[in-house]
C-alpha cells in the first residue's frame, strides 16, 4: 500500500500538492474561526465524582437566583496602604471596567484586615464574555498599585485562568518558536549536509501542525479540550513531522545514490521507509490511545492533540513527500554545507557507530551489564517519587494573580477564593444532624489550615451547607491532604450513626480526585500500551522475542527518566544547573504522560532500526552482520532525529511553568538515553546474545499475517524496466 501511494503521488505531483494546499488554507480558516472557542483552562475528572455530586446537590437544595449568579464572587482585590474610605472609588472604577458586582468593607466589615492597614474588595465577573473583561479589571488594579505608598493586587478564577493561558503561550513562543524550531533546523542541516534537504522536514512538520490544529478546533466543538493541547500538538508535530520525513527522505537519497531512477527511488522509499513510518505511526497512536482511557479532560486533550498530529504527519509523509520529491528530484541535495555535505546522497555505515557496535558485539555480556546497570542505577530514586500539583504558588512573580495571591495571604491569612464546600443531605432541624455539624465545626477549628466556616440551611430545611476557607494555595499538597482527611476521618467521625449523607466538594476536592485518578490509571495504561505494542510488534516482525526485548528496553528508559526527574526536581541535585526550581513533587499527570509519549517516540526508532536489521538479515541470513549494518546505517539518522526532539522539548523545559519544565526535561533525557545507551549498546548486545532467537515465532502463531515491515523489493517502473 505504501509503495502504491508513493507511486500514485509521484505521478500526480501537482494534483497531490494542490490538495494539500487547499487543506492548509481551509485549516487556517478553521483555526481562526473555531480554535479559541474549542479550548478551556478547566481540568477535571470526567464521570461521576463526589465533588460533582456535591455541586449538584448544592445546586438542587440551594438553587441560585439570577441575581445570585451575577453576584457570585470570582476575584478578590486587596489594597494595602490606603484607608477603607478609598474602597468605594476603586469599586466604581471596577464596575466601570466590567465588574458585575463589587462588595466593599462598607457592606462587610470583615473585608478590613486585623491591623487596619489593608482592605479587600470582592468582585463578581459573571455574565457573557467575562474572560474578556479580565484585562480591564487588572488594569484598574495596576493603576491603584501605582499610587504613592499603596500596594494593590488581584487574584481569583478568571485572573488565574488568564495568567496560566498567557504563560502557556509565552512558553510555547519562547521554547518552540525561538529555540525548538531553530535548533531542529540546524540539526537537520548537519544531518543532511544540504540546505534544501534540511528545510523540507521542517516545512512538512509545520504543515502537519496547521492541519492538526484545524482538526483540533473542529473536535473542540464537540468535546471540550484543554488549552495545553496546543503546546502538546506543536511539540509532537515538530517531532513526528520531522522524524517521518527524515526517514523517508534519507531512504530516497540512499536509493538514488545506488543508481535507481527517480521514480524507482521514490517507490523503493515508499516500499521500505514509508512502511516503517506507517508502523511507527501506528505504535505512537496506540501509545497515545492509552491516555484517552484516563477519565481526565486534560489527559484526553493531550492525547487527542498527539493522535491528530501523528495521523496527519504519517499521511503527509506517505503522500505529500513523494509528490514533492517527484518535482524536486536531485535538487533536494542543493546548497551543500561544507564538510557535512561531502557525502550528500550517499547512505553508508557510520564508521564511528560501526566501531561502537563492533566493540559491543565482541563483549556483549559486559556491555549489556554496564549499560543496564547504569539505567537501573538512574531509576533507583523513583521509589521516592511523590506526585502533586503546582498551582498559583508556582507562577512567576510577574503575574497579577500571583501578586494578588501573596498579598491576600499576608493581609487575610486563612482566606481564599476557592473554599471547601461541605453539603449535608439530611434534616437540618434534627438534633442529631445539628450535633454532628457542631462536632464538625469544632474539629475544623482545631486544624489551622481551615478557616471559620459559614453555615447556612436551605428553606426546605433538608440540607446544610458549610463553606470552609482553606489557607494557602487551594491545590497545594497540604490543602489536598487536609481535604483527604476531611473525607476519610473528620466527616465520618462527626456524622457516625447520623442519618445524613455528607459530600465534600470545591476546587481542592476536584484536585484530590484528579490525583487519585492519575494514580489509579497509571498501571492500567502501562498494561494497555504494553499489551497492544507487543501485539503490533509481533505482527510487524513475526517474532515474540523482538517485542519482548523492545518493551524491556523501553521500560528501562522510562524508569531511568522517572528516577532522574525525582533526583533533579524533588531532591534538587543539579536543578540549578538547568535553571529549575526544587519542588516537593512531580506533577500528577507527568509520569503517565511521559510513559505514553516516550513509549510512542522510542518505538519510532525501534521500528526504523529493526526494519533495517530485518531487511539485511533477510538478505544475508547473518545475524551479526545484520545488527552491525542496521545500527551503523541508521545511527546517524536516529541520533539526529532524537536530538531534534530533545531540542523541541528542551524548549518546554526552558519555560516558566513547572509542569512544562518537568515534561520537557523528562522527554529530553529519556530520548537521549534511548538514542545512545539503548540503541547503541543494549540493542546490539542483546541481539548478539540471542542470535537467531531474535526472530523466533512459535509454530502456533504462524497464522499471523506477514506484513514485511522491513519492506520488499519494489517493482520497477515500466519505462525503467524497458530500458
Amino acid at each position: 500500500m505504501t509503495e502504491r501511494l508513493a507511486r500514485w503521488s509521484s505521478r500526480r505531483p501537482w494534483l497531490t500538492i494542490a490538495a494539500w494546499v487547499v487543506t492548509v488554507v481551509l485549516s487556517f480558516v478553521a483555526i481562526g474561526a473555531f480554535l479559541s472557542d474549542a479550548l478551556s483552562t478547566e481540568a477535571e475528572v470526567t464521570g461521576v465524582t463526589e465533588s460533582q455530586r456535591a455541586e449538584e446537590l448544592e445546586f438542587e437544595r440551594f438553587p441560585p437566583t439570577r441575581e445570585d449568579v451575577e453576584r457570585q464572587i470570582t476575584e478578590v482585590v486587596v489594597v494595602r496602604g490606603a484607608s477603607p474610605e478609598q474602597a468605594e472609588p476603586i469599586a466604581e472604577e471596577l464596575r466601570a471596567a466590567g465588574a458585575a458586582h463589587v462588595i466593599t468593607s462598607a457592606e462587610d466589615e470583615r473585608l478590613v484586615s486585623e491591623d487596619g492597614d489593608a482592605f479587600a474588595l470582592l468582585v463578581a465577573l459573571r455574565g457573557p464574555n467575562e474572560e474578556d473583561r479580565v484585562d480591564d479589571i487588572v488594569a484598574v488594579v495596576e493603576r491603584v498599585d501605582e499610587g504613592p505608598s499603596v500596594e494593590a493586587g488581584i487574584t481569583g478564577e478568571f485572573t488565574l485562568d488568564a495568567d496560566f493561558n498567557q504563560l502557556s503561550q509565552d512558553d510555547l513562543k519562547t521554547g518552540e518558536l525561538y529555540f525548538g524550531a531553530p535548533a531542529a533546523l540546524i540539526i537537520l542541516l548537519l544531518v543532511f549536509g544540504a540546505v534544501v534537504a534540511g528545510v523540507v522536514p521542517l516545512v512538512f512538520a509545520l504543515v502537519s501542525i496547521f492541519v492538526a490544529l484545524a482538526l483540533t478546533a473542529l473536535v473542540g466543538q464537540v468535546f471540550e479540550l484543554s488549552v495545553f493541547v496546543t503546546n502538546m500538538l506543536t511539540g509532537m508535530g515538530l517531532a513526528l513531522g520531522i522524524d517521518y520525513t527524515l526517514f523517508i527522505l534519507s531512504r530516497y537519497r540512499e536509493e538514488r545514490a545506488q543508481g535507481r531512477e527517480k521514480p524507482d527511488a521514490i517507490a523503493a522509499a515508499g516500499a521500505t521507509a514509508s512502511r516503517a513510518v506507517l508502523f511507527s505511526g501506528l505504535a505512537f497512536v496506540l501509545a497515545m490511545t492509552g491516555m484517552l482511557l484516563v477519565p481526565s479532560s486534560i489527559m484526553r486533550s493531550l492525547a487527542a492533540g498527539a493522535i491528530l498530529v501523528g495521523i496527519v504527519s504519517v499521511i503527509a509523509a506517505l503522500t505529500l513527500l513523494p509528490a514533492v520529491l517527484s518535482l524536486v528530484g536531485d535538487r533536494v541535495n542543493s546548497l551543500r554545507i561544507p564538510y557535512f555535505g561531502r557525502t550528500v546522497g550517499a547512505q553508508t555505515e557510520s564508521r564511528f557507530w560501526s566501531r561502537i557496535v563492533g566493540f559491543v558485539m565482541r563483549r556483549p555480556v559486559a556491555s549489556l551489564a554496564v549499560a543496564a546497570g547504569l539505567m537501573i542505577a538512574a531509576a533507583i530514586p523513583v521509589f521516592g517519587l511523590e506526585t502533586g500539583s503546582s498551582g498559583i504558588s508556582t507562577l512567576p512573580d510577574r503575574f497579577a494573580s500571583k501578586q494578588g495571591f501573596e498579598l491576600l495571604n499576608q493581609e487575610f491569612p486563612g482566606q481564599t477564593t476557592d473554599p471547601v464546600l461541605i453539603v449535608v443531605d439530611g434534616d437540618a432541624d434534627s438534633p442529631q444532624v445539628q450535633a454532628a455539624v457542631g462536632r464538625l465545626e469544632a474539629e475544623l477549628a482545631a486544624r489551622p489550615i481551615f478557616g471559620e466556616p459559614a453555615v447556612e440551611t436551605n428553606d426546605a430545611g433538608n440540607a446544610t451547607l458549610l463553606t470552609v476557607p482553606i489557607a494557602g494555595d487551594a491545590v497545594s499538597e497540604p490543602a489536598i491532604e487536609a481535604v483527604r482527611d476531611l473525607r476519610t476521618e473528620i466527616v465520618p467521625q462527626a456524622f457516625g450513626g447520623v442519618e445524613a449523607e455528607v459530600l465534600v466538594g470545591g476546587d481542592t476536592a476536584v484536585e484530590l480526585e484528579y490525583h487519585d485518578t492519575m494514580d489509579t490509571w497509571l498501571p492500567r495504561v502501562f498494561a494497555f500500551v504494553l499489551g497492544l505494542s507487543f501485539i503490533l510488534l509481533t505482527i510487524a516482525f513475526r517474532s515474540i522475542v523482538v517485542p519482548a526485548t523492545a518493551i524491556v528496553m523501553n521500560l528501562l528508559s522510562v524508569g531511568a527518566t522517572y528516577g532522574l526527574l525525582v533526583l533533579v526536581f524533588q531532591e534538587g541535585i543539579g536543578n540549578e544547573l538547568f535553571g529549575f526550581d526544587q519542588v516537593d513533587h512531580i506533577e500528577a499527570w507527568v509520569p503517565l504522560f511521559l510513559f505514553s509519549v516516550l513509549f510512542g517516540l522510542s518505538m519510532d526508532y525501534q521500528v526504523f532500526l529493526l526494519s533495517r536489521i530485518r531487511e539485511r538479515f533477510s538478505q544475508t541470513g547473518d545475524n551479526r552482520d545484520a545488527i552491525s549494518f542496521g545500527v551503523g546505517s541508521t545511527a546517524r539518522l536516529i541520533t539526529g532525529a532524537a536530538l531534534i526532539i530533545i531540542a523541541v522539548f528542551w524548549g518546554f523545559a526552558m519555560g516558566d511553568l513547572i509542569m512544562f519544565q518537568q515534561m520537557g526535561f523528562g522527554v529530553a533525557v529519556a530520548l537521549l538515553l534511548d538514542a545512545t545507551i539503548i540503541r547503541s549498546v543494549v540493542v546490539p548486545a542483546t541481539m548478539a546474545l540471542l542470535g537467531r532467537w531474535n526472530w523466533y515465532l512459535p509454530s502456533w502463531l504462524r497464522w499471523l499475517p506477514d506484513v514485511h515491515v522491513e519492506g520488499e523489493e519494489p517493482r520497477r517502473a515500466p519505462a525503467t524496466a524497458a530500458r
